[in-house]
């Protein structure tokens, strides 16, 4: 991969400042997706998956007769929107559609009226699911595949589902050799729940790093630790002292867990404490697998955790080219926040748990 990304040193040592913390230091890959044009063979996020011709594509058999979100678009319209956004935030002095975007318009209209003509799919029938990643073993190491697989491919359903009102997401564990005939052209649903359920097709960089647990996974003794101001003075840290009230929030905005899509190390927390998954199966605790991000990294002094090859965007804080440099997959799960997928780290067979925060 030609892609590289490289999150910044933190502005302090934590291991330093509070040695009692290197125990519980945990690796993790941030995936740093940017737009591009992947391939099945690569990695990605939102791109085309190694999927054979063969194999029934996966679709979600829920009943979606509750949904009803008032944004009413099929995945078409949404990349042609999308597109139109970039071609006017590069050019304010052209309006309106070029001929070939007029000719994808009438042509998406003329799927959507021939569909309402049929009336409108049964709440009850199956919803062809959307491809959400695609990594490959050789890019992400961390990952513990079963047997000889070698590529875990994610994919949701593009409507909420009670009684979280988030995507229901589906796993697969697959050996890429063994694909031969590839599905070309998959089935694509009849419209998507929101904008941000429709991954724009993202490149990857992966990039190896080591986090610590942000204060909520820290057991009561710690989180007074790492809120004591004279700690960090002692150890004689570089810590603005603006934070000399509340130091804990300086080890969770700059220090902790990492923003964004990655694979492993720490779950995010924010929404709601940390709430443990235990496997279904044999009653293990989970562990964190994927985190699905709106943002890769927060504004304000969230901006730190922005690699530097994207410090100068992330400091401007503004869209290039129609693009926001800490929105690159065009993902919004809940308001703004995280999906994390965790899964059993006794059997990647047994079924695996999602939650927002």
């Amino acid at each position: 991969m030609l892609l590289v990304r490289t999150t910044p040193p933190r502005p302090v040592d934590v291991t330093r400042v509070f040695p009692e913390l290197a125990p519980l230091a945990r690796p993790a890959i941030r995936l740093h997706p940017r737009p591009g044009a992947p391939s099945v063979e690569e990695s990605s996020v939102g791109g085309p998956l190694l999927w054979p011709v063969d194999e029934p594509w996966p679709h979600c058999e829920a009943s979606h007769l509750h949904v009803d979100s008032g944004f009413r678009e099929s995945p078409d319209d949404v990349r042609l929107t999308r597109r139109l956004r970039v071609r006017w935030h590069a050019d304010h002095s052209r309006g309106g559609m070029t001929p070939e975007e007029e000719a994808v318009k009438e042509r998406n209209a003329a799927r959507l009226a021939e569909r309402l003509d049929a009336g409108p799919p049964p709440a009850d029938c199956p919803v062809p699911m959307l491809p959400v990643a695609q990594l490959y073993l050789r890019d992400i190491p961390l990952l513990r595949p079963p047997g000889e697989a070698d590529l875990l491919q994610i994919l949701w359903c593009p409507y909420d589902h009670d009684p979280d009102h988030k995507p229901s997401t589906a796993l697969f564990w697959r050996s890429a050799a063994e694909v031969a005939d590839i599905l070309a052209t998959p089935p694509e649903p009849y419209e998507v729940n929101y904008e941000g359920y429709l991954p724009e097709p993202c490149v990857l960089a992966p990039e190896a790093i080591t986090e610590y647990p942000n204060s909520l996974d820290l057991s009561p003794q710690m989180r007074l630790m790492v809120g004591d101001w004279s700690r960090w003075q002692a150890a004689d840290a570089d810590v603005d002292g603006s934070y000399a009230e509340y130091p804990q929030e300086f080890y969770d905005v700059h220090l902790a867990d990492a923003p964004g899509w990655k694979v492993g190390g720490w779950p995010p927390w924010g929404r709601t404490d940390p709430e443990p998954r235990y496997c279904a199966v044999c009653e293990v605790r989970m562990v964190p697998l994927l985190t699905i991000a709106s943002r890769e990294w927060d504004g304000g002094e969230g901006h730190n955790w922005a690699p530097q090859e994207d410090q100068a965007a992330a400091i401007a804080a503004g869209h290039c080219c129609g693009q926001s440099p800490s929105q690159p997959t065009k993902v919004e799960v809940g308001s703004t926040d995280n999906m994390q997928i965790y899964v059993c780290p006794a059997s990647p067979k047994h079924p695996h748990t999602d939650l927002i925060q």
